[in-house]
C-alpha cells in the first residue's frame, strides 16, 4: 500500500526508460568531472616546480575511493530516474539564469574563478539537461528504447575513458612526462591547455539544448494561460533578486560551505515556488534534486581550492618576455 502510493507519486511512467535516462545523465556529470579534475591536476602540476608525486590524487589509488565513486555514481543514476520532466526542467533554466548572472556580475575580472565554480556546480543540473533533453527529443518515438539504449552505450564508453584517464594521468603523469614515452601524456602536455576551454564549450552545448527541451516543457505545463504568465513574473524576479543575493555571498566567500548552504537556499526557493504551481510529485522531486546536489557536491569541495588554467594564462605566458 505504502510502496504503491510512492510510486503514485513519482513521474516514472516506464522505468526502464527512465533507468537509461538516467544512465545517460550519471556518465554526462562522470565525464565532466573527471576531465574537469584532469585539467585541475595538469595545472597544478605546471606551476609544481618539482612535478613530485606529493599531488597525485591518493582518493583514486585506492579501492576505496574507487567504492566511493561507484556509490556516487549509482546514486546519481537512481535520482536522475526519478526527477521528472517537470523538475528538471526548472533544474536547467535556474542554472542557466544563475550562470548568466554570474557571468554579468562578476565575468569580467575573474572569468576563471566563476568559470571553475560555474563548472562544480553544474554537475547535477547538466545531468537533469540531459535527462530532459532526452525526454523532449524522444516524446513519442516508436523506437525510443533502441534510441535510448544506444545513447546510454554511447555513454557508458565515453565515461569509462574519463575515468580511465583520470586514473592513467593520476598514476602515471609525472614519470611518463620525465621519461617522455607515453604518447597520452606527451599530448596532454602540448595541447592540456585547450582541455578546459573545449570542456566548456561542451557544457554550454548541452545546457543550450537542455534551454530549448526546458522551455518546451514549461510551456506545455507551466505556461498554459496569460494568468499563468503573470504569475511567473513576479515570481522570476523574486528568485531573481535570491540568486543575486546567494551570488554575492559566494564571491565574497568562496568556500565549500558557502556553496552548499546556497545550494539549500535554491532549493528552497524552488520548493516553495512548486508549492504554488505543482503538486506533491514536484515536491518529492525538489527533495530528490537536493540531495544529488549534495551527492555530487560534496566530493568536488577540493577542486575550489585549485585554479583553473583557461584561455587568459595561455595568451599570457605567450606574450610574457623570456627569460
Amino acid at each position: 500500500m505504502v510502496l504503491g502510493a510512492i510510486m503514485t507519486w513519482l513521474p516514472v511512467e516506464d522505468p526502464l526508460i527512465a533507468l537509461l535516462q538516467g544512465l545517460v545523465g550519471a556518465c554526462g556529470i562522470s565525464l565532466m568531472y573527471n576531465l574537469l579534475r584532469v585539467c585541475l591536476f595538469l595545472h597544478s602540476k605546471s606551476r609544481s616546480p618539482t612535478g613530485g608525486a606529493s599531488e597525485q590524487p591518493k582518493d583514486e589509488i585506492t579501492s576505496i575511493g574507487h567504492l566511493s565513486s561507484g556509490i556516487q555514481f549509482v546514486l546519481l543514476m537512481g535520482l536522475l530516474s526519478l526527477v521528472g520532466p517537470r523538475v528538471s526542467s526548472l533544474i536547467v533554466l535556474e542554472f542557466c539564469l544563475r550562470a548568466f548572472l554570474a557571468s554579468l556580475m562578476f565575468g569580467q575580472g575573474n572569468i576563471r574563478e566563476v568559470t571553475q565554480q560555474l563548472l562544480i556546480q553544474c554537475q547535477f543540473s547538466l545531468g537533469c539537461a540531459l535527462t530532459c533533453s532526452l525526454h523532449f527529443l524522444h516524446a513519442g518515438a516508436p523506437h525510443r528504447f533502441l534510441s535510448l539504449l544506444l545513447a546510454g552505450a554511447l555513454s557508458w564508453f565515453l565515461s569509462s575513458l574519463g575515468r580511465r584517464l583520470w586514473a592513467h594521468v593520476g598514476h602515471f603523469y609525472p614519470q611518463h612526462c620525465s621519461q617522455q614515452e607515453c604518447g597520452i601524456c606527451l599530448t596532454l602536455v602540448s595541447s592540456g591547455a585547450a582541455l578546459l576551454p573545449t570542456l566548456r564549450r561542451w557544457v554550454i552545448m548541452t545546457f543550450t539544448v537542455g534551454i530549448v527541451a526546458a522551455t518546451a516543457t514549461m510551456n506545455q505545463h507551466f505556461l498554459r494561460t496569460a494568468g499563468d504568465l503573470r504569475f511567473w513574473t513576479p515570481m522570476t524576479l523574486c528568485y531573481i533578486l535570491l540568486l543575486l543575493r546567494i551570488l554575492e555571498d559566494q564571491q565574497s566567500n568562496p568556500a565549500g560551505e558557502v556553496m552548499l548552504w546556497s545550494a539549500g537556499l535554491r532549493v528552497g526557493g524552488l520548493f516553495v515556488l512548486l508549492m504554488m504551481v505543482g503538486g506533491l510529485a514536484d515536491l518529492l522531486q525538489v527533495l530528490l534534486f537536493l540531495l544529488g546536489e549534495g551527492v555530487c557536491l560534496l566530493p568536488s569541495l577540493g577542486l575550489l581550492q585549485r585554479k583553473a588554467p583557461l584561455e587568459d594564462d595561455k595568451y599570457q605566458r605567450a606574450n610574457s618576455p623570456s627569460e
